[in-house]
C-alpha cells in the first residue's frame, strides 16, 4: 500500500504575505489540506491566511477542519488528537498527500507535534515547513531587538514555578497567550528589581493588531509580552 506525505506547515502569525514561497507551492500541489478548527463553527484562522493561496490553484482540493479545542482537559485533548490522526490517516493510506496548515512554525508550540507523532508510528513521512513564528513577528512589529550580544531569552507558554528560579540569569522574555496567566506572570516580572521594558502585542499582523506599552489587561487569545531587562 502507497502511504501518502503528510507536510506540517507553518503559515506564519495572520498576515498572509508572510506565508513562504515554498509553503504556497505546496499548498497548491498537494490534494487535501488540514487545517483544525478551534471551535465549532469558528473558521480556521490558519485556513483563512492561506485561503488566497488556495483560491490561485488550477484545480480544487479537499479541506478538512477537525475540532481541536481550547481545553486543559487531557482525555478531551487525547481523543481530538487520536481523532485527527485517524482522519489524516484515513486520507494518507489512499496514497494521498496532505497538507497540515497550523499558525506561526509547526514546530514551536504546535498541536501539530501530537498528531504527527502518532502517525509517525503508522509509518507515515512527515516533513516540515517552517514558518515565522508569532514571537518574531511581534518583536518586528513593536520595532524591539529580541536578542543582542550574549543575551539569554527564555519562551515562557505558561508562569509556574520555575520563572522565579531561573529569572535572574535572563535577559529577555516571550511570554505567549498572556492572557491565560497574565496575573501570575506580572507578579512575577514586578519583584524583579531591574529596569525593563515591556511591550505587548495583540493580534500581530492581522487587521485588529494592537501594541501596547506594559502588560495587556483582557483577554485576547493571540497575546504575546516581550520583556527586556536592562543591564
Amino acid at each position: 500500500m502507497t502511504v501518502g506525505k503528510l507536510y506540517g506547515l507553518g503559515v506564519g502569525p495572520g498576515d498572509p504575505e508572510l506565508v513562504t514561497l515554498k509553503a504556497a507551492r505546496i499548498i497548491k500541489e498537494t490534494d487535501i489540506i488540514f487545517a483544525p478548527q478551534s471551535r465549532s463553527g469558528r473558521p480556521s484562522v490558519a485556513l483563512k491566511i492561506v485561503q488566497p493561496i488556495i483560491d490561485e490553484r488550477e484545480t480544487e482540493c479537499e479541506i478538512l477542519q477537525p475540532l481541536f479545542p481550547m481545553t486543559e482537559d487531557k482525555e478531551e485533548l487525547d481523543k481530538s488528537w487520536n481523532d485527527a490522526a485517524e482522519m489524516l490517516y484515513d486520507k494518507l493510506s489512499e496514497g494521498l498527500d496532505v497538507v497540515f496548515v497550523t499558525l506561526g512554525d509547526p514546530t514551536v508550540f504546535s498541536t501539530f507535534s501530537y498528531v504527527s507523532k502518532l502517525l509517525q508510528k503508522k509509518g507515515v513521512e512527515v516533513v516540515l515547513v517552517p514558518g515565522i513564528t508569532a514571537m518574531t513577528a511581534c518583536s518586528t512589529t513593536a520595532g524591539i531587538q529580541l536578542t543582542e550580544q550574549d543575551d539569554i531569552m527564555v519562551v515562557v507558554p505558561q508562569v509556574d514555578d520555575r520563572l522565579p528560579k531561573i529569572l535572574p540569569y535572563v535577559d529577555t522574555i516571550v511570554a505567549m497567550k498572556t492572557s491565560r496567566h497574565l496575573d501570575v506572570l506580572e507578579d512575577c516580572i514586578n519583584k524583579d528589581p531591574r529596569e525593563k521594558e515591556i511591550i505587548s502585542v495583540q493580534n500581530c499582523t492581522m487587521e485588529n493588531e494592537e501594541i501596547i506599552h506594559g502588560f495587556v489587561d483582557n483577554k485576547k487569545y493571540f497575546s504575546t509580552s516581550i520583556i527586556k531587562f536592562k543591564k
